[in-house]
């Protein structure tokens, strides 16, 4: 469950790194696994260790899917999962 406290930074959590993500993906659809990873790092201090939460929140949203065979995170937005 995710559930803020006083002691957790708003800039720091994984709603915000996936809200950046989500942002990413929305503009170019398709990235690569690697590029989006660099993008985390540089946009927020501890970027690394919210990256995969991030990504799985999204993924159990049903906002992205992983392509194994290109490394790639595609958006499809809602309903376009099912």
């Amino acid at each position: 469950m995710l559930r803020p406290s006083k002691h957790a930074h708003p800039d720091r959590t994984v709603v915000n790194v996936a809200l950046l993500l989500l942002t990413r993906l929305r503009a170019h659809r398709l990235c690569e696994y690697g590029a989006l990873r660099t993008y985390v790092r540089k946009a927020v201090a501890g970027g690394d260790v919210l990256f995969l939460p991030s990504l799985n929140f999204l993924y159990l949203l049903g906002l992205i899917e992983y392509h194994p065979k290109t490394d790639a995170i595609e958006y499809v937005g809602q309903n376009e999962a099912f």
